[in-house]
């Protein structure tokens, strides 16, 4: 297959930014190829061309914003490395990416969209990114809370550690407006990250500490 060439790799690029602002902006049901397109200055046949069709080009628009956002701040730690040490590194990332200001500027709206108003794109997101990063905090959590902890214990303290996250992104109209003298952003993620890791490791050992006294009782 002959690689496309500068100018179509630049009109496909064109065409993701455009249909991002597009879907975030109106969502996937009410978002027009015309207006993608237009935005995009580009002609219908090239979504035909490099996408199919508006359902394939929205799930390589959640494709591409996923990507990009894990560019941004990589959770560069060792497989091998104490637990402890990847569920800060995990933790920091994510905030990272959360706080993150280099994404294009309608990935957050896409994403919070796609969360009130989830299409089949949401799977993509679940199967081919979620759900990995879900295994791996699932993996540290185990190693830490010890044995006798049950499934359930250890799903709970991956989501708490997850929502503590997402809380500091997705509540940050209120918590300016409660703490005006404070601020919640980039600049803050290393003393938001010291503190979560402290909450978490502390709940976390307090859940296999309980297991193993119920296990042991």
């Amino acid at each position: 297959m002959t690689p496309p060439s500068g100018r179509s790799r630049d009109t496909r690029q064109r065409l993701l930014e455009a249909a991002g602002e597009v879907f975030a902006e109106r969502g996937f049901r009410d978002a027009t190829t015309q207006e993608i397109c237009r935005r995009a200055d580009a002609n219908i046949a090239a979504v035909h061309y490099h996408f199919g069709d508006k359902e394939e080009l929205y799930r390589t628009v959640i494709q591409y914003a996923e990507e990009r956002a894990a560019e941004s701040a990589p959770a560069d730690v060792a497989p091998s490395a104490p637990a402890e040490k990847r569920l800060r590194a995990h933790i920091e990332s994510f905030l990272v990416r959360l706080f993150d200001e280099g994404h294009p500027a309608w990935l957050g709206k896409l994403m919070a969209r796609e969360m009130s108003e989830p299409t089949p794109g949401l799977d993509v997101i679940v199967q081919e990114k979620i759900r990995g990063t879900y295994r791996r905090v699932e993996a540290i959590v185990r190693e830490l809370v010890g044995p006798g902890a049950s499934d359930d214990d250890v799903r709970a303290c991956v989501l708490s550690v997850q929502g503590q996250c997402l809380f500091y992104r997705h509540c940050h109209p209120v918590l300016t407006r409660l703490f005006p003298e404070r601020s919640f952003g980039r600049e803050e993620v290393p003393e938001l990250a010291r503190h979560i890791v402290r909450f978490s490791l502390a709940g976390i050992r307090a859940t296999g500490r309980r297991a193993r006294k119920s296990g042991a009782g």
